[in-house]
């Protein structure tokens, strides 16, 4: 009778919580990617809302907004990126909800991944698909007379602050879709939040122009400072105090919403 050898199991590795946590969010970032493919009407519907507001503000607004001695195409351009990207986050909030009602999120749960590796995943994809939103915006304004007078240099950076906005409205509305769990009270609990924020703001036209009480909501309002930072670096003037700024609202939305959402997500689902 001959004696059979066991070969001993290797140890597990331990693999570093940070390690994990970004090869989680990166595997989450690409499954969202490659469900935006899958449902293209997403994308598309999604870029002819701001087509719409650059025609109608463009060639029936434009010539009654009195902007100074700037275009009113070049004032308002910086805007509609802005609000682009503002009102991408909805889509941050409704593909949430989506997971939430369909149980993917307690299937999530139950493996041994990083909590916070769905929504980074999430908002990350929605962050690409904010780029290539934005980039088909640009190529509309320059087609409506859009120029840009800063350095090229400038508006790549006006660029990366977007994405980087865009990224934080994602963790606003990603809290939203934890409230709520369904995809339609989702959506229309992010639209009154969107209107408040982007109609309410300086994207379409100048603050000076307001009541006073409005011009004092615009000096603290993300979507305004945002607006005020990239219009500045696409119009080739000043723009450290507003860029400043724009960091800092971002800095701060994301240090209050991230955590929220983390909190919000191991608790309620």
């Amino acid at each position: 009778m001959t004696a059979s050898t066991i070969s001993p199991v290797a140890p597990m590795r331990h693999i570093p919580a940070w390690r994990m946590t970004i090869t989680d969010a990166r595997t989450m970032t690409w499954r969202n990617l490659r469900a935006m493919t899958r449902v293209p009407e997403v994308i598309v519907f999604s870029t002819i809302q701001p087509i719409i507001f650059v025609l109608t503000f463009r060639y029936v607004f434009g010539g009654s907004v009195n902007v100074g001695p700037v275009e009113y195409v070049d004032f308002l351009m910086p805007g509609i990126f802005v609000q682009t990207v503002a009102f991408g986050a909805m889509n941050t909030a409704i593909g949430l909800s989506e997971d939430l009602s369909k149980g993917l999120i307690e299937r999530f749960r139950s493996l041994p991944m990083a909590r916070s590796a769905v929504m980074t995943g999430r908002t990350i994809a929605d962050m690409v698909r904010n780029l290539g939103v934005v980039i088909l915006m640009v190529i509309v304004g320059f087609l409506v007379g859009f120029e840009i007078h800063g350095t090229w240099a400038a508006f790549g950076f006006s660029i990366l602050l977007l994405l980087a906005f865009g990224f934080a409205m994602s963790w606003v509305f990603a809290l939203v879709a934890l409230s709520v769990r369904n995809a339609e009270a989702a959506q229309a609990a992010s639209f009154p939040i969107l209107a408040i924020l982007v109609f309410a703001s300086n994207a379409f036209v100048p603050a000076f122009n307001m009541p006073g009480w409005l011009q004092a909501y615009n000096k603290v309002n993300p979507v305004s400072i945002v607006v005020n930072a990239v219009r500045a670096l696409c119009l080739g003037v000043d723009a450290t105090e507003y860029v400043i700024k724009a960091l800092i609202a971002i800095a701060v939305m994301l240090a209050i919403f991230v955590p929220l959402c983390v909190n919000r997500y191991r608790r309620a689902v």
